[in-house]
């Protein structure tokens, strides 16, 4: 392991790089690197420390620029370790300039980027820094590599700590999607009842898009199946005014779409920050089965989400195949997403009876409204985590530990220790 350390206000930061075996049961060959920051505020250089799996699939652990909210109330009991995924932030990062080879070697090498070689990672990097055990916090998709973490290795860990990321151990990703769209139903329904001129300015702006080219900054003209997509913001607390202000005004005079709005559409829709997310959303879900394009499938069992529907509907999290022709930043990678949701291989990431017996302590924080991790699956999951506590609310959507992180990580550790 190599160490880079600095000082900001009251800190001690220490960046992280250990090189892990890309395949990690040996089978095929390669490398890629991990990086983790460390946090170690002054006065808590001997405390334990506290691991961070951030949400996605594909996105980095947070760049904070500011210690506040969930990350200062951690920092009271914990060193806090914020770990890049592999494939993301630092840690060998992928996407269309660094996935070479054939398609299907593209797509072997993406089986190596879910949740149990993330876990095996960890368990590298823990080792590294002196191989005490550690707690760890997982926010949506970070919880489901924990619920991964201990199936496979529990051993590394003394406290768990989940929000908004309870996963089905035993669901399809046609359940998870079934269950999905039932709730961005519920969203679309909230977000124009609050604002229904939003409604008309939608349906006018997919209308136009039909009939008339309108092009991204990033040159790719704009479908109005892929306009569709920016509903993914309805899962968010903040996500609704977000939408509304992006959905103001977008037409000029002339009666064509207005750069601003295009600027903003192209800046939500496009994946060139995070590819990884979109190439494996769905596998990670996938337990010896393939999903075979699971969301476009599910989406024609819900009319509501039909691009002919009488009321406009915004879809949410979930991907579909021809994103992959529209958006530049994954055209390269097509035929890699195509093989990998063909893939029946991919092993299980739960082990039901490992977590029946589990010893460590877990509790988590479970948001009825959930529009991306199902409340009912996340309940069932939590029944079966031997000693899980959860706080079930309706306070909050997925967005909760960023929106209130101090309140729920209190809530959380007082439930752990109970």
């Amino acid at each position: 392991m190599t160490t880079e350390s600095f000082r900001i206000d009251g800190h001690d930061v220490h960046e992280h790089v250990v090189t892990a075996p890309l395949d990690h049961a040996g089978v095929v060959p390669g490398t890629v690197e991990v990086f983790a920051r460390e946090y170690v505020r002054d006065g808590q250089r001997d405390a334990p420390r506290l691991v961070f799996f951030q949400g996605g699939p594909g996105n980095p652990a947070n760049r904070p620029d500011v210690i506040g909210g969930w990350l200062d109330r951690a920092l009271e009991e914990f060193r806090v370790v914020l770990l890049d995924q592999r494939g993301t932030g630092r840690s060998t990062p992928l996407d269309r300039q660094s996935l070479t080879g054939t398609p299907a070697e593209q797509a072997r090498y993406l089986r190596h980027f879910r949740a149990d070689a993330i876990v095996a990672d960890a368990e590298l990097l823990r080792a590294a820094l002196g191989g005490d055990t550690w707690a760890a916090l997982g926010q949506s998709y970070g919880g489901f590599c924990l619920t991964t973490y201990l199936s496979q290795a529990p051993q590394g860990l003394r406290e768990v700590f989940v929000t908004a990321g309870l996963p089905g151990i035993a669901t399809t990703a046609d359940d998870v999607y079934r269950a999905t769209y039932a709730q961005t139903a519920v969203r679309n329904a909230e977000f124009f009842a609050r604002y229904p001129r939003d409604l008309v300015t939608a349906q006018r702006v997919a209308d136009h898009l039909e009939s008339t080219e309108e092009f991204l900054p990033t040159g790719e003209r704009l479908s109005g199946r892929r306009f569709r997509t920016l509903g993914i913001a309805l899962g968010q607390v903040s996500g609704f005014d977000a939408l509304h202000f992006a959905l103001e005004d977008p037409f000029t005079a002339g009666g064509r779409l207005r750069e601003r709005f295009l600027l903003e559409v192209g800046r939500r829709l496009s994946f060139a920050p995070h590819p990884l997310y979109a190439l494996v959303h769905e596998s990670i879900y996938a337990q010896d089965a393939a999903t075979n394009w699971s969301a476009e499938r599910v989406r024609g069992e819900f009319a509501e989400f039909a691009l002919d529907a009488p009321t406009f509907r915004f879809t949410g999290e979930h991907v579909y195949p021809w994103q992959f022709d529209e958006d530049p930043a994954l055209v390269p990678l097509r035929e890699a997403a195509h093989l990998l949701a063909a893939d029946a291989s991919l092993p299980p990431l739960y082990d039901a009876d490992v977590l029946a017996r589990t010893t460590v302590p877990v509790a988590a924080a479970v948001y009825v409204d959930d529009m991306f991790v199902p409340y009912a699956f996340s309940q069932a999951t939590a029944r079966a985590i031997r000693g899980a506590r959860t706080f079930v609310t309706n306070e909050y959507q997925h967005d909760g530990l960023r929106m209130d992180g101090r309140r729920l990580l209190d809530v959380l550790f007082a439930l752990a220790r109970r």
